[in-house]
């Protein structure tokens, strides 16, 4: 995974929360997480998960896709192209693994198609010799597509 500057994640939280005139009591209770925990995170001592992130987003009413990138989990990119890749790992019904599969096929057509597929290699890394693995294999026994 990308290098995370949640120094900088933090901060930004806290300033998008005392913008949004938000304790953190309140913030907490919106997103559903503890007050110590997003304390914490406003602290740069803990690295939240792209489902807190989404949930924080949520309660903040602000981009999701700006704290992935804040949170150093997303590459700033273009609109489409974040966008794609925040509902991906926003998304609690699959687990980590699927997820990185499906952000590695989504690359495999873009590059495919003539669009740049370069990015942070930690995100796209899976075990093994990478997509054609996981789509021959499956994820977790399952099969991928």
């Amino acid at each position: 995974m990308a290098s995370l500057n949640v120094g900088n994640l933090g901060e930004y939280l806290r300033e998008q929360r005392r913008t949004a005139q938000l304790s953190l009591r309140q913030l907490a209770e919106a997103a559903g997480v503890s007050n110590p925990y997003l304390s914490q995170i406003e602290r740069g001592l803990r690295k939240p998960s792209a489902e807190v992130l989404q949930q924080v987003a949520k309660a903040l009413r602000i981009s999701a896709e700006t704290l992935y990138v804040r949170a150093g989990i997303l590459e700033e990119r273009e609109p489409d192209e974040l966008e794609t890749r925040a509902v991906v790992l926003a998304d609690p019904s699959i687990n980590e693994r699927q997820k990185q599969v499906l952000l590695q096929i989504y690359d495999s057509f873009r590059k495919e198609n003539g669009f740049d597929a370069d990015r942070d290699k930690d995100t796209a890394e899976t075990t093994g010799d990478g997509l054609d693995e996981a789509v021959r294999g499956g994820v977790d026994g399952q099969h991928a597509v």
